[in-house]
């Protein structure tokens, strides 16, 4: 299984998508600092995530996320309500 993710630092107010086929390990590589992008932002939690059988379907759905500033906005609304996050952004 191929996972596209987002994760949120709440000390930083920061988002960051991703895309892993082993989200676990991923987002203990976020939090112990071995990622150059989040490391700034430590400590990170996974707030969503979208499981592909496809690897190249999870890839094509991370770089819209991160591309395209529309989808992005409309899913931090949703997880707003959901998780009670401040998507201020």
């Amino acid at each position: 299984m191929y996972w596209v993710y987002m994760l949120w630092s709440k000390d930083f107010d920061q988002w960051y998508v991703g895309y892993s086929d082993n989200l676990k390990k991923r987002l203990e590589e976020h939090n112990k600092g071995q990622s150059f992008a989040t490391k700034p932002y430590i400590p990170w939690e996974l707030v969503y995530c979208e499981g592909y059988k496809s690897h190249l379907d999870a890839l094509d759905r991370e770089r819209k996320l991160k591309n395209h500033g529309k989808g992005m906005q409309m899913l931090k609304i949703r997880l707003k309500r959901s998780v009670g996050l401040l998507a201020k952004r």
